[in-house]
């Protein structure tokens, strides 16, 4: 009992020595307050805006921005997965100019974003949607190209064509690729959030 205690409690030593040490840094004022607060500082921080309402509104502003973001990259890049993953005219045509913008990191992108979307929400979820495309496209388009062909036959020898083709072989078998992608662009999209609340607002 006491060894499981104990091998329970060794993750988080280093985690609780840190606090310690950063408590003892701000109350020595080693470093200046405003720049370094101490924890107790920022539960009760977190506890009054809690207690006022204000940070669940605030909350509620972010989360808005990365399921819009979401929502929007994600069918995109859902939708051009399956059409590049089934066409091979689609994916000659479009295919380059998807992976040449997805070679280049979205996140540098944010200045630019400023310049053409200004400060408003519209630039926040712009890179989200910039942010999610990318992994969902690729997930779905290698989730839809990697099919057992072995399936699509017996399909075929079941005559199922077209959409009844997609909807009981294609679809079931890109459908663990397509979640790899989605839990990949989930990641992303966090990512991408903090670094577009970066950008001056009222809320969030």
């Amino acid at each position: 009992m006491t060894q499981t205690w104990l091998n329970k409690s060794i993750p988080w030593i280093i985690p609780i020595i840190l606090l310690i040490n950063w408590e003892l840094v701000s109350s020595l004022e080693l470093v200046s307050a405003s720049l370094f607060p101490s924890p107790v500082t920022v539960l009760m921080s977190g506890w009054n805006l809690t207690v006022s309402g204000e940070l669940f509104q605030h909350v509620l502003a972010s989360l808005s921005r990365a399921a819009i973001g979401m929502l929007i990259g994600g069918l995109i890049g859902f939708i051009l997965g399956i059409l590049n993953g089934l066409s091979n005219l689609s994916f000659r045509l479009t295919d380059t100019t998807i992976q040449m913008i997805r070679n280049i990191p979205h996140l540098a992108l944010l200045p630019l974003v400023i310049v053409w979307l200004g400060i408003d929400e519209r630039a926040k979820i712009f890179l989200v949607i910039l942010g999610v495309l990318f992994p969902v496209y690729i997930n779905t388009y290698h989730g839809i190209r990697t099919v057992d062909p072995s399936f699509i036959e017996m399909g075929k020898m079941y005559n199922l064509k077209g959409w009844n083709l997609f909807k009981h072989i294609l679809f079931p078998g890109a459908l663990p690729s397509i979640f790899v992608g989605l839990r990949y662009a989930l990641g992303v999209m966090w990512l991408t959030l903090i670094v577009a609340e970066t950008i001056p607002t009222e809320e969030g």
